[in-house]
């Protein structure tokens, strides 16, 4: 019987690497892994769950178990992979998207997501942009116009205006931030 384990806070191809590892060294196999999620070719049983927890939470990740929880991190995720891991920009808006990707109806995923998160999708969605933002700025990698289209900005300027709001500084003061030494970009 194959089984699918829903895996918090994998973020980037290198978690996947990391989850992959720890599926190797608990000699489980896994069909695939990708952000959020592990498909397993055969279920596992309680002394094997365990220890995969407690694996993962030793690695930064959690292995979820309520369907709350999973669609929350399914909610995450799809949000994450779209926004830092999708060169090509929306072509609808994250409402529909989200409903369609996770067969839900917004209004119910929003709801839920605010009420175990303490933020709304909308939030999440703002924070994740700024972050991605952030790393093109400092990687020097797109011109500022790029960016807002490809992040479903309408113009530099409401992206200026998002990016101040958020961070307190400018476009322009986080791009002179490049020679200085760059902390982690939060994604969760």
């Amino acid at each position: 019987m194959k089984e699918t384990l829903h895996i918090k806070n994998m973020v980037c191809p290198r978690c996947i690497t990391a989850v992959e590892n720890a599926f190797q060294e608990l000699d489980i196999s896994a069909e695939k892994v990708e952000l959020g999620q592990a498909y397993l070719s055969e279920e596992l049983n309680n002394t094997q769950h365990e220890e995969l927890s407690i694996k993962l939470t030793s690695l930064g990740f959690e292995l979820l178990a309520s369907n709350k929880s999973q669609l929350i991190s399914e909610i995450k995720t799809t949000i994450i992979q779209q926004i830092h891991h999708n060169p090509e920009p929306l072509t609808v808006n994250f409402s529909d998207f989200l409903s369609k990707e996770l067969n839900y109806d917004y209004p119910y995923l929003s709801r839920l997501f605010s009420s175990v998160e303490g933020i709304t999708i909308n939030r999440f969605i703002v924070i994740q942009k700024i972050e991605k933002v952030k790393e093109l700025l400092f990687n020097g990698e797109i011109p500022t116009k790029e960016i807002a289209d490809v992040l479903n900005y309408n113009s530099v300027a409401y992206l200026s205006g998002v990016f101040k709001k958020e961070t307190g500084m400018t476009l322009t003061q986080f791009k002179e931030l490049r020679g200085s030494n760059r902390k982690g970009i939060d994604v969760w």
